[in-house]
Protein backbone atom coordinates (compact mmCIF):
# COMPACT_ATOMS: atom_id res chain seq x y z
CA UNK A 1 0.00 0.00 0.00
CA UNK A 2 1.01 3.65 -0.34
CA UNK A 3 2.14 5.30 2.91
CA UNK A 4 4.00 8.38 4.11
CA UNK A 5 6.83 7.52 6.50
CA UNK A 6 8.98 9.79 8.63
CA UNK A 7 12.68 9.95 7.75
CA UNK A 8 15.68 10.51 10.04
CA UNK A 9 15.95 14.10 8.77
CA UNK A 10 12.34 14.90 9.76
CA UNK A 11 10.99 14.78 6.24
CA UNK A 12 8.40 12.35 4.88
CA UNK A 13 8.62 9.98 1.93
CA UNK A 14 5.93 8.16 -0.02
CA UNK A 15 6.78 4.45 -0.01
CA UNK A 16 5.29 1.06 -0.75
CA UNK A 17 4.49 -0.31 2.71
CA UNK A 18 3.00 -3.67 3.78
CA UNK A 19 -0.77 -3.56 4.19
CA UNK A 20 -1.81 -4.27 7.79
CA UNK A 21 -3.84 -7.41 8.38
CA UNK A 22 -6.41 -8.25 11.05
CA UNK A 23 -4.01 -10.69 12.70
CA UNK A 24 -5.26 -10.37 16.30
CA UNK A 25 -8.83 -11.30 17.31
CA UNK A 26 -9.74 -7.69 18.18
CA UNK A 27 -8.05 -6.04 15.19
CA UNK A 28 -9.94 -3.77 12.83
CA UNK A 29 -8.36 -2.74 9.52
CA UNK A 30 -9.72 0.52 8.12
CA UNK A 31 -9.50 1.61 4.50
CA UNK A 32 -8.64 5.28 4.87
CA UNK A 33 -10.77 7.82 3.00
CA UNK A 34 -8.92 10.87 4.29
CA UNK A 35 -6.68 11.95 7.14
CA UNK A 36 -6.29 15.43 8.56
CA UNK A 37 -2.84 16.92 9.02
CA UNK A 38 -2.58 17.80 12.70
CA UNK A 39 -0.51 20.50 14.33
CA UNK A 40 1.41 17.64 15.95
CA UNK A 41 2.38 16.33 12.51
CA UNK A 42 3.64 19.78 11.59
CA UNK A 43 5.50 20.05 14.90
CA UNK A 44 7.31 16.78 14.19
CA UNK A 45 8.55 18.09 10.85
CA UNK A 46 9.76 21.41 12.28
CA UNK A 47 11.50 19.74 15.23
CA UNK A 48 9.15 20.64 18.07
CA UNK A 49 7.77 17.16 18.79
CA UNK A 50 9.40 13.71 18.91
CA UNK A 51 8.48 10.77 16.67
CA UNK A 52 10.06 7.49 15.62
CA UNK A 53 11.83 7.50 12.24
CA UNK A 54 10.28 4.95 9.92
CA UNK A 55 6.77 5.32 11.35
CA UNK A 56 3.77 5.91 9.10
CA UNK A 57 2.55 9.33 10.21
CA UNK A 58 -1.02 10.62 10.59
CA UNK A 59 -3.78 9.99 13.12
CA UNK A 60 -6.94 12.02 12.28
CA UNK A 61 -8.51 9.41 10.02
CA UNK A 62 -11.91 8.36 8.73
CA UNK A 63 -12.81 5.57 6.37
CA UNK A 64 -14.49 2.21 5.85
CA UNK A 65 -13.88 -1.03 7.73
CA UNK A 66 -11.89 -3.33 5.45
CA UNK A 67 -11.39 -6.41 7.65
CA UNK A 68 -11.97 -7.50 11.24
CA UNK A 69 -10.51 -10.06 13.64
CA UNK A 70 -12.42 -13.10 14.84
CA UNK A 71 -13.54 -11.49 18.13
CA UNK A 72 -14.77 -8.18 16.70
CA UNK A 73 -18.50 -7.67 17.21
CA UNK A 74 -19.08 -3.91 16.90
CA UNK A 75 -17.90 -3.49 13.31
CA UNK A 76 -18.13 -5.25 9.97
CA UNK A 77 -16.56 -4.62 6.56
CA UNK A 78 -18.10 -1.61 4.87
CA UNK A 79 -18.97 0.30 8.06
CA UNK A 80 -18.17 4.03 8.04
CA UNK A 81 -15.83 4.71 10.95
CA UNK A 82 -13.49 7.17 12.63
CA UNK A 83 -10.39 6.19 14.57
CA UNK A 84 -9.51 7.30 18.08
CA UNK A 85 -5.70 7.42 18.06
CA UNK A 86 -5.25 7.94 21.81
CA UNK A 87 -4.45 4.44 23.03
CA UNK A 88 -4.37 3.19 26.61
CA UNK A 89 -3.69 -0.18 28.24
CA UNK A 90 -6.72 -0.40 30.53
CA UNK A 91 -4.72 -2.23 33.23
CA UNK A 92 -2.35 0.23 34.92
CA UNK A 93 -3.34 2.10 38.12
CA UNK A 94 -4.29 5.25 36.18
CA UNK A 95 -6.44 3.33 33.71
CA UNK A 96 -8.14 1.37 36.47
CA UNK A 97 -9.15 4.70 38.05
CA UNK A 98 -10.56 5.82 34.70
CA UNK A 99 -7.70 8.20 33.92
CA UNK A 100 -6.99 6.64 30.53
CA UNK A 101 -5.34 9.87 29.38
CA UNK A 102 -2.58 9.32 31.94
CA UNK A 103 -1.99 5.65 31.13
CA UNK A 104 1.34 4.54 32.59
CA UNK A 105 2.01 2.47 29.48
CA UNK A 106 1.13 5.16 26.95
CA UNK A 107 4.74 5.86 25.98
CA UNK A 108 5.48 4.23 22.66
CA UNK A 109 1.81 3.81 21.71
CA UNK A 110 1.09 7.12 19.97
CA UNK A 111 -0.53 6.44 16.60
CA UNK A 112 1.39 8.18 13.83
CA UNK A 113 4.31 8.94 16.15
CA UNK A 114 5.32 5.54 17.54
CA UNK A 115 2.84 3.17 15.87
CA UNK A 116 1.98 3.20 12.18
CA UNK A 117 -0.66 5.78 11.44
CA UNK A 118 -3.08 6.88 8.76
CA UNK A 119 -1.18 8.77 6.06
CA UNK A 120 -1.69 5.55 4.15
CA UNK A 121 -4.29 3.49 2.35
CA UNK A 122 -5.02 1.34 5.42
CA UNK A 123 -4.56 1.44 9.19
CA UNK A 124 -5.04 -1.23 11.87
CA UNK A 125 -6.23 -0.61 15.43
CA UNK A 126 -7.88 -2.59 18.24
CA UNK A 127 -11.68 -2.57 18.06
CA UNK A 128 -12.20 -0.26 21.04
CA UNK A 129 -10.39 2.56 19.21
CA UNK A 130 -12.63 2.43 16.14
CA UNK A 131 -16.00 4.23 16.30
CA UNK A 132 -18.99 4.06 13.98
CA UNK A 133 -19.97 7.36 12.39
CA UNK A 134 -23.52 8.64 12.89
CA UNK A 135 -25.75 8.25 9.88
CA UNK A 136 -25.63 11.37 7.72
CA UNK A 137 -22.33 12.73 9.07
CA UNK A 138 -20.04 13.31 6.10
CA UNK A 139 -16.33 12.58 6.14
CA UNK A 140 -15.30 16.26 5.99
CA UNK A 141 -17.05 16.88 9.31
CA UNK A 142 -15.95 13.58 10.82
CA UNK A 143 -12.26 14.12 10.03
CA UNK A 144 -12.26 17.02 12.52
CA UNK A 145 -13.79 15.01 15.39
CA UNK A 146 -10.42 14.05 16.88
CA UNK A 147 -9.35 17.72 17.17
CA UNK A 148 -12.78 18.36 18.71
CA UNK A 149 -12.04 15.75 21.39
CA UNK A 150 -8.80 17.63 22.12
CA UNK A 151 -10.72 20.91 22.33
CA UNK A 152 -13.37 19.50 24.67
CA UNK A 153 -10.67 18.17 26.97
CA UNK A 154 -9.20 21.63 27.41
CA UNK A 155 -12.47 23.60 27.49
CA UNK A 156 -13.79 21.26 30.17
CA UNK A 157 -10.49 21.37 32.09
CA UNK A 158 -10.97 25.14 32.24
CA UNK A 159 -14.50 24.62 33.63
CA UNK A 160 -15.95 27.08 31.13
CA UNK A 161 -19.50 28.16 31.93
CA UNK A 162 -22.21 29.81 29.85
CA UNK A 163 -21.92 33.59 29.94
CA UNK A 164 -18.17 33.60 30.55
CA UNK A 165 -15.53 34.91 28.17
CA UNK A 166 -13.08 32.48 26.59
CA UNK A 167 -9.84 33.69 25.06
CA UNK A 168 -8.43 31.20 22.57
CA UNK A 169 -4.77 31.85 21.77
CA UNK A 170 -3.96 30.62 18.27
CA UNK A 171 -6.20 30.55 15.21
CA UNK A 172 -5.04 27.27 13.73
CA UNK A 173 -7.46 24.35 13.29
CA UNK A 174 -7.46 23.35 16.95
CA UNK A 175 -7.94 26.97 18.03
CA UNK A 176 -10.91 27.33 15.71
CA UNK A 177 -12.41 24.09 17.02
CA UNK A 178 -11.87 25.32 20.60
CA UNK A 179 -13.70 28.51 19.67
CA UNK A 180 -16.58 26.51 18.17
CA UNK A 181 -16.83 24.37 21.30
CA UNK A 182 -16.66 27.38 23.64
CA UNK A 183 -19.38 29.13 21.64
CA UNK A 184 -21.52 25.99 21.85
CA UNK A 185 -21.06 26.03 25.64
CA UNK A 186 -22.53 29.54 25.72
CA UNK A 187 -19.37 31.62 26.04
CA UNK A 188 -18.29 34.84 24.38
CA UNK A 189 -15.11 33.98 22.46
CA UNK A 190 -12.07 36.11 21.62
CA UNK A 191 -9.89 34.24 19.11
CA UNK A 192 -6.31 35.52 18.83
CA UNK A 193 -4.22 34.92 15.70
CA UNK A 194 -1.22 36.96 14.46
CA UNK A 195 -1.08 35.64 10.88
CA UNK A 196 -3.18 37.85 8.54
CA UNK A 197 -4.10 34.99 6.22
CA UNK A 198 -5.34 32.82 9.05
CA UNK A 199 -7.15 35.75 10.61
CA UNK A 200 -9.19 36.08 7.43
CA UNK A 201 -9.89 32.34 7.31
CA UNK A 202 -11.07 32.44 10.94
CA UNK A 203 -13.38 35.36 10.22
CA UNK A 204 -14.91 33.49 7.29
CA UNK A 205 -15.53 30.42 9.44
CA UNK A 206 -17.50 32.35 12.06
CA UNK A 207 -19.12 34.99 9.84
CA UNK A 208 -21.63 32.35 8.79
CA UNK A 209 -22.97 32.15 12.36
CA UNK A 210 -24.15 35.76 12.20
CA UNK A 211 -24.29 36.36 15.95
CA UNK A 212 -20.88 37.95 16.58
CA UNK A 213 -20.15 35.74 19.59
CA UNK A 214 -16.75 34.77 18.17
CA UNK A 215 -14.47 37.65 17.18
CA UNK A 216 -10.94 37.49 15.77
CA UNK A 217 -8.13 39.63 17.16
CA UNK A 218 -4.41 40.32 16.83
CA UNK A 219 -2.29 39.56 19.92
CA UNK A 220 -1.41 43.16 20.80
CA UNK A 221 -4.92 44.63 21.03
CA UNK A 222 -5.27 46.51 24.31
CA UNK A 223 -8.86 45.35 24.82
CA UNK A 224 -7.67 41.76 25.31
CA UNK A 225 -5.98 42.43 28.66
CA UNK A 226 -7.63 40.75 31.65
CA UNK A 227 -10.65 39.59 29.61
CA UNK A 228 -10.61 35.81 29.79
CA UNK A 229 -12.42 33.81 32.43
CA UNK A 230 -10.81 30.89 30.61
CA UNK A 231 -7.73 31.27 28.41
CA UNK A 232 -6.57 28.35 26.25
CA UNK A 233 -3.03 28.44 24.86
CA UNK A 234 -3.38 26.22 21.81
CA UNK A 235 0.18 27.02 20.72
CA UNK A 236 1.93 25.71 23.83
CA UNK A 237 4.58 28.43 23.99
CA UNK A 238 2.46 31.45 24.93
CA UNK A 239 1.85 30.99 28.64
CA UNK A 240 3.14 34.45 29.58
CA UNK A 241 0.81 36.44 27.28
CA UNK A 242 -1.99 34.02 28.15
CA UNK A 243 -1.67 35.04 31.79
CA UNK A 244 -2.02 38.67 30.72
CA UNK A 245 -5.26 37.83 28.89
CA UNK A 246 -6.73 36.22 32.03
CA UNK A 247 -9.28 38.03 34.18
CA UNK A 248 -9.20 37.92 37.97
CA UNK A 249 -9.63 34.29 39.08
CA UNK A 250 -9.08 33.25 35.48
CA UNK A 251 -8.15 29.70 34.47
CA UNK A 252 -5.30 29.39 31.96
CA UNK A 253 -5.14 26.05 30.17
CA UNK A 254 -1.97 24.93 28.41
CA UNK A 255 -3.10 22.94 25.38
CA UNK A 256 -0.40 23.14 22.72
CA UNK A 257 2.51 20.71 22.73
CA UNK A 258 5.95 22.25 22.35
CA UNK A 259 8.91 20.35 23.80
CA UNK A 260 11.14 23.43 23.47
CA UNK A 261 8.84 25.94 25.18
CA UNK A 262 9.67 27.64 28.48
CA UNK A 263 8.08 30.47 30.43
CA UNK A 264 8.69 32.78 33.37
CA UNK A 265 5.83 33.35 35.79
CA UNK A 266 5.57 35.62 38.82
CA UNK A 267 4.17 33.59 41.72
CA UNK A 268 2.99 36.65 43.64
CA UNK A 269 0.95 37.83 40.66
CA UNK A 270 -0.62 34.38 40.32
CA UNK A 271 -1.52 34.52 44.01
CA UNK A 272 -2.87 38.07 44.03
CA UNK A 273 -4.97 37.69 40.87
CA UNK A 274 -6.26 34.28 41.90
CA UNK A 275 -5.12 32.68 38.65
CA UNK A 276 -4.99 28.96 37.94
CA UNK A 277 -2.62 27.36 35.44
CA UNK A 278 -3.98 24.04 34.21
CA UNK A 279 -2.28 21.28 32.27
CA UNK A 280 -5.05 19.15 30.81
CA UNK A 281 -2.86 16.49 29.22
CA UNK A 282 -4.17 14.46 26.32
CA UNK A 283 -7.90 13.83 26.10
CA UNK A 284 -9.44 10.92 27.96
CA UNK A 285 -10.86 8.48 25.42
CA UNK A 286 -14.14 8.66 27.34
CA UNK A 287 -14.55 12.05 25.61
CA UNK A 288 -14.38 10.61 22.10
CA UNK A 289 -18.03 9.45 21.88
CA UNK A 290 -19.06 12.84 23.31
CA UNK A 291 -17.05 14.58 20.58
CA UNK A 292 -18.75 12.46 17.91
CA UNK A 293 -22.16 13.40 19.27
CA UNK A 294 -21.30 17.10 19.58
CA UNK A 295 -20.04 17.07 15.98
CA UNK A 296 -23.65 16.57 14.89
CA UNK A 297 -24.23 20.22 15.87
CA UNK A 298 -20.96 21.90 14.90
CA UNK A 299 -20.04 22.87 11.30
CA UNK A 300 -16.57 21.36 11.54
CA UNK A 301 -16.37 20.91 7.78
CA UNK A 302 -15.85 24.68 7.46
CA UNK A 303 -12.27 24.15 8.58
CA UNK A 304 -11.27 21.95 5.63
CA UNK A 305 -9.76 24.33 3.09
CA UNK A 306 -7.40 22.06 1.14
CA UNK A 307 -7.26 18.44 0.01
CA UNK A 308 -4.22 16.70 -1.50
CA UNK A 309 -3.40 13.15 -2.61
CA UNK A 310 -0.54 11.44 -0.79
CA UNK A 311 1.66 12.01 -3.83
CA UNK A 312 1.42 15.79 -3.26
CA UNK A 313 2.33 15.66 0.41
CA UNK A 314 5.05 18.29 0.04
CA UNK A 315 2.46 20.83 -1.14
CA UNK A 316 0.15 19.79 1.69
CA UNK A 317 2.73 20.40 4.41
CA UNK A 318 3.96 23.59 2.75
CA UNK A 319 0.42 24.98 2.97
CA UNK A 320 0.74 24.62 6.75
CA UNK A 321 4.09 26.43 6.87
CA UNK A 322 5.96 23.21 7.67
CA UNK A 323 8.66 24.03 5.12
CA UNK A 324 11.28 26.71 5.95
CA UNK A 325 10.32 30.16 4.75
CA UNK A 326 6.78 29.27 3.70
CA UNK A 327 3.75 31.18 5.05
CA UNK A 328 0.41 29.65 5.99
CA UNK A 329 -1.91 29.24 3.01
CA UNK A 330 -4.49 26.88 4.54
CA UNK A 331 -6.51 26.20 7.67
CA UNK A 332 -7.21 22.46 7.69
CA UNK A 333 -5.51 20.22 5.15
CA UNK A 334 -6.49 16.61 4.53
CA UNK A 335 -4.55 13.92 2.70
CA UNK A 336 -6.40 11.45 0.49
CA UNK A 337 -4.86 8.06 -0.39
CA UNK A 338 -6.48 7.92 -3.83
Amino acid sequence: MKALILNERRTVSLVDHPKPEASAPTDVVVRVVQTGICGTDRSVLVGKFPAEPGVVMGHEAVGFVDAVGSAVTAHKPGDRVIINPTLYCGNCPSCLRGHWDFCANKAGTEVGLDLDGAFAEFIRLPERFVHTLPEGMDFDRAVVVEPLACALNNIEAGRLEAGETAVIVGGGPVGVVCAMAARHYGARVLLIEPDPYRQELCRKVFAQDGDGRVTVHTPDEAELARRGDVVVDTVGSLLEPSLEYAAARGRVVIMGYNSKASATVRPLEILQRGLQIIGAGDYNSRLFPKAIELARWLPLERLVTHRFPLERHEEAFAALAAAPGTPYSALKVVLVPE
